[in-house]
């Protein structure tokens, strides 16, 4: 599909992805924007978002190398505003997984569509990369993979022991999907022992079934209660999105919900909108905001460690985290909450005009499939 026939449809859809069929990810417009005077895409960015466009030598070098074995970046795929800062010092955030996500949030510039490959040679290969980069930590996430019966686990496991057999002495830091609430997934994941185990929740419960609509709020927090029950010792991270319309009590509720699963490290960033097609920026959140959440996260909520700022995303400043901040034990949360109730996404919306909408994903792992003929367990 062409990046003309999406806009005509209303939907995101960029070109020239290599790792699927790629679709639009529906309407820019979500309820909770109703009354809202939000910001058009054509007004310009207060001064502290603005950044040096990328290209200095080693930003180059590193563009070449990840084309040359055929790897994708999340600092490029979701248009981080820090990837000249990161690959000029060296670090990139590896997505595994291909390109295409099998899901539509209504924020995020990665594609949406249904994937068509599944690269087993995928892990050898960042393995490479990351010993031609010398790093000393690695930041690595993925697309969803909901078509898959374990959503691209494997491919974690596999890829986290490759890069420590390569190199003993770099750690890892992943960034995972919530896999369905699939435990034997999460499981699979950490017997890999990476050092970060990282899930973000993006926003607040609210605005979660709205812009997040191929996930659930609860179970994305309590997933990361699961990990800490599986093991204690292990840091765990999530990252929350602001500027999308929340509310200050909401911001707050939610910090109380992820200390509520024990979670360690909070990451706090501005809403940045990728085009048209995603939901409008409601507000600029100012640097003085987010230094208050820091305060507010670390101080009233005890977060072993907030990174909060108008430029933070996941993998900022990650490796300081890895090397400073000590795992807390095990929260009040620690076994999954709605793995087997639908996402949004996943539900026929109410009729429009008569006709039924269908859902953005209709997507149903082979395990889920196997359940509901009644033929597993």
């Amino acid at each position: 599909m062409t990046v003309s026939q999406a806009k005509v449809r209303g939907g995101y859809a960029p070109a020239g992805k290599d790792t699927g069929t790629v679709k639009p990810k529906g309407t820019s417009r979500i309820p909770a924007h109703c009354g809202i005077d939000t910001i058009p895409i054509t007004s310009r960015k207060p001064s502290w978002l603005k950044v040096r466009s990328p290209g200095g030598p080693n930003y180059l070098r590193l563009k070449q190398l990840m084309r040359s074995q055929s790897l994708h970046t999340v600092c490029e795929e979701a248009g981080c505003p820090n990837i000249g800062e990161c690959w000029e010092a060296g670090t990139a955030t590896f997505m595994i997984l291909g390109d295409v996500c099998t899901r539509a949030c209504k924020y995020c510039a990665v594609a949406h569509g249904m994937p068509t490959e599944l690269d087993l040679d995928e892990p050898r290969r960042v393995a490479d990369t990351i010993a031609a980069m010398d790093l000393d930590h690695v930041v690595i996430t993925s697309v969803n993979r909901d078509e898959l019966a374990d959503g691209g686990a494997s491919i974690y496991a596999a890829t986290i022991r490759e890069v420590r057999d390569r190199l003993p002495d770099c750690s890892v830091e992943v960034l995972i999907p919530d896999f369905k609430g699939d435990e034997a997934a999460l499981q699979a994941v950490m017997d890999a022992r990476p050092a970060i185990l990282g899930h973000n929740l993006e926003t607040v419960e609210r605005l979660h079934p709205e812009v997040r609509p191929g996930g659930r709020y609860w179970r994305s927090i309590s997933y990361l209660g699961l990990a800490k029950r599986i093991d204690a010792s292990m840091l765990t991270k999530t990252g929350i999105i602001l500027g999308m319309g929340e509310e200050e009590a909401e911001i707050r509720q939610a910090m109380a919900d992820l200390r509520e699963a024990a979670v360690d490290i909070l990451t706090l960033g501005q809403y940045l909108r990728p085009s048209r097609q995603h939901i409008p920026v409601a507000r600029w959140v100012t640097p003085e905001e987010f230094r208050d959440w820091k305060r507010i996260g670390e101080g009233e909520y005890g977060f072993r460690h907030v990174e909060s700022g108008p430029l933070v995303r996941s993998s900022y400043h990650a490796k300081e985290q890895a090397r400073e901040v000590e795992a807390g034990g095990p929260g009040r949360i620690r076994d999954v909450l709605e793995a087997d109730i639908p996402a949004p996404a996943e539900v026929v919306a109410m009729p429009v005009n008569g006709q039924p909408r269908r859902p953005l994903i209709q997507l149903r792992t082979k395990r889920a499939a196997t359940r509901a003929a009644g033929t597993g367990g």
